[in-house]
């Protein structure tokens, strides 16, 4: 690929100074800094974000909310500073900045209520997390992550966890129509603004620029959607912000067989797909029939020929049960060991279930095997989903095997074929096609081979109305969501880029109703991944929703505007929805999902979900080191997802499943101890603003485990100090 001309530049300078010239380096940068490259548009166009539930104080810089029961207008986007607070009541001057409309008007006093805190991108925050529920059915895997929030800044907090740790982003953006369908500093954006492709261009700028960080640049991918409004600016804007990746290729999909009319235009049909590899990544090999037809086929012919058909993947189950049935005290003779053989990962014996009231750590392991019981990450005792004789039958016949290794939680998953699977296998819908080294069928779907997709996807499948909007009635009643993705679209989207990669980290921060989501739990259902998404979305309500929430003295915030926005109406009951099989009503949900592995919407998945606000702290609050409850969950993220969080301050130190955390530092002793005897801890944070004692600490423990230092004010460790910065 060509590299662009600002790389070009980038490529001189380093050059430059390599031969110690850093007086012609500098002269070239300041060259180039007076010049624009490649996409050429408004990029310091203020961005400006209402910090909604955050606590208004001195010293910030607020918006007065307009009169219930009346729109926002000009006067409530104007800027004042707080110049202190008595009895509820603040008292505010005009802020006045050369970027921005200057407010003129004369000081004032309002209600404390009656205002709403207002950060540019680039100003300090200190963003943290807050749980507002969970969902368990998946036992030990990690879970699936919706975070409630303005984007821009949960990115940025996520940076201290996974800057160059992500194998996959994939987003659905505003795709700027000019509909008012997104908003630029509290407003909406319709066809009439003169700046609306600037506006969308730096906001989508701001935000890919942090996507790359978060991405891992040896070996990831970046999906954005989109249609022709903005889809050649897009293109050019991602050659920009991505000068190394090795590929940027859109893919057409066709999304609706009648089209939709666009006045005196063709009808539209299709949207975009942009995929953009970075490093090694490229496309995986799929099933053909999933994403392509033949030419002149009606759509009404492939969608009966797919929904006959399944998936090349073969599902190997978790023999692990989940669920809230699962406890061993419910089916006692299934609770026993399974021997592996760690050098060549198979399973060679099993023990007895023991009586119900003995302690499984009491048993002894035959010598030379490791013992694999049913116990959660989080020490909970739960049960395998067979007997050892059924378990043993299955061995003999290739149908069970050891699965992927675990590190940092220090433990092996048992993976078997489930009986439906063996009767296709009998039937000859399946065919083996040989064994692996511990004897394991590998098995495929007959007659069909994988191939790299082409750059065209159409089928009955990746209808938005179908698989979109419709679907979402199957899972949510009468909700409505505008316009959301097919599930099997962003399925085959991932697919296509992660399906040789079971243990996969995805973020999604559009996310909208949750479809990647849903996706991405989909895919492991068929081949026993352990792929984990973060989605990010906000809790806006739609414009025609705003207007008539407004009539009724509502305003963002209230409860009941609240409980429509996005993320409580529609994104957090889906994947709930998608998890339990149940609607919020507690219905079972109808239907069966089509084109893979075929199974009842009411079975759900295996699978963990938890939900999370995104807060705002004080300055105050951080020196004082009084947020380590905001902190605990970007903690909890960045050593995987899985098991219990620590949520509170312990005396020395504490111990959860996957991590630990040292509090205070004479306590050390005792603390490298308890983690040594702990299996499954390979994450340790070190609370200190000492730098030597947290390099001890890091060399004692060695490369076992990922040590990271914490500032003892906590959240200073995940401050946003400007854009695209995390100190």
């Amino acid at each position: 690929m060509a590299r662009t001309a600002q790389a070009q530049v980038d490529d001189m300078i380093r050059r430059a100074s390599a031969l110690g010239d850093d007086v012609l380096a500098a002269e070239i940068r300041s060259f180039a800094d007076a010049r624009q490259y490649g996409l050429v548009f408004e990029h310091n166009r203020p961005e400006r974000m209402r910090l909604y539930g955050k606590d208004v104080v001195e010293g910030d810089i607020v918006q007065i909310l307009p009169q219930r029961g009346k729109s926002e207008d000009g006067t409530s986007r104007l800027l004042w500073r707080v110049v202190s607070i008595e009895g509820g009541y603040a008292n505010l001057t005009a802020y006045r900045t050369t970027s921005y409309t200057d407010n003129t008007e004369d000081d004032r006093t309002v209600a404390l209520s009656e205002t709403v805190a207002v950060s540019e991108y680039d100003q300090p925050i200190y963003a943290g997390l807050r749980e507002t529920g969970r969902v368990e059915r998946g036992g030990d895997k990690p879970y699936q992550v919706v975070i409630n929030g303005e984007n821009y800044h949960a990115l940025e907090a996520l940076m201290f966890a996974y800057a160059g740790k992500v194998d996959c982003i994939y987003i659905d953006p505003p795709y700027n129509t000019g509909a008012r369908d997104w908003k630029y500093n509290n407003d909406y954006v319709d066809g009439a603004d003169a700046y609306r492709h600037s506006k969308w261009l730096a906001f989508m700028e701001r935000r890919l620029k942090l996507a790359k960080q978060l991405l891992n640049p040896s070996d990831s991918v970046l999906i954005v959607t989109i249609d022709e409004k903005e889809y050649l600016r897009l293109g050019l804007l991602l050659e920009q912000v991505f000068p190394d990746a090795s590929a940027i290729q859109p893919v057409s999909i066709s999304i609706n067989k009648n089209g939709v009319a666009r006045g005196n235009q063709f009808k539209r049909a299709d949207e975009y797909a942009f995929f953009v590899f970075l490093g090694s990544a490229a496309p995986c090999k799929v099933n053909p029939s999933l994403y392509s037809v033949e030419l002149g086929d009606s759509l009404e012919k492939v969608a009966g020929d797919l929904s006959n058909s399944r998936s090349q993947r073969v599902r190997w189950e978790w023999l692990l049960r989940g669920g809230p049935n699962a406890a061993r005290t419910a089916r006692p003779n299934l609770f026993y060991p399974i021997y592996i053989n760690v050098e060549n990962q198979t399973i060679v014996g099993m023990g007895d279930s023991p009586s119900i009231d003995t302690d499984w750590r009491t048993i002894q392991t035959p010598e030379g095997v490791r013992a694999v019981w049913p116990i959660r990450t989080d020490g909970r005792e739960a049960t395998w989903r067979i007997n050892q004789n059924a378990l043993k039958a299955k061995l003999e016949r290739g149908c069970a095997r050891v699965g992927e290794y675990d590190r940092k939680a220090d433990r092996y998953s048992i993976l078997y074929l489930g009986n439906i699977q063996e009767e296709r296998i009998a039937s000859g819908e399946l065919v083996v096609t040989g064994k692996r080294g511990d004897g394991s069928l590998i098995v495929e779907q007959a007659g069909e081979s994988k191939s790299i997709p082409t750059t065209v996807w159409t089928g009955a499948q990746f209808s938005a109305g179908e698989y979109g909007s419709r679907y979402i009635k199957r899972f949510l009643g009468d909700r409505r969501f505008t316009f959301p993705k097919s599930l099997y679209a962003t399925e085959l989207s991932l697919s296509a880029v992660v399906a040789d990669k079971t243990d996969a980290l995805i973020v999604d921060f559009f996310s909208g109703s949750g479809t990647t989501a849903h996706a991405v739990m989909r895919l492991n259902h068929q081949d026993g991944g352990n792929r984990r998404c973060i989605c990010i979305t906000n809790n806006e309500v739609s414009d025609a929703e705003a207007k008539k929430l407004t009539k009724q003295g509502l305003r963002q915030g209230d409860p009941e505007w609240e409980a429509l926005g996005i993320c409580e109406y529609i994104t957090k009951p889906r994947v709930t929805a998608a998890i339990t099989g149940k609607t919020p009503e507690g219905e079972p949900i109808k239907g069966d999902y089509k084109f893979t592995d075929e199974f009842p919407m009411a079975d759900g998945f295996e699978e963990n979900a938890i939900f999370f606000d995104l807060t705002y702290q004080e300055p105050d609050a951080v020196e004082l080191g009084a947020s380590f409850a905001e902190v605990a969950p970007l903690l909890w993220l960045q050593a995987g997802a899985r098991g219990g969080i620590i949520d509170r301050e312990r005396r020395g130190y504490a111990i959860a499943d996957a991590y630990a955390i040292l509090f205070d530092y004479p306590a050390v002793g005792e603390f490298m101890e308890a983690v040594r005897a702990s299996r499954g801890v390979k994450c340790v944070y070190i609370v200190t603003d000492n730098q030597t004692r947290h390099a001890a600490l890091r060399r004692e423990l060695g490369t076992s485990y990922d040590v990271v230092q914490l500032y003892e004010s906590y959240l200073q460790s995940f401050k946003i100090a400007a854009e695209g910065a995390v100190m």
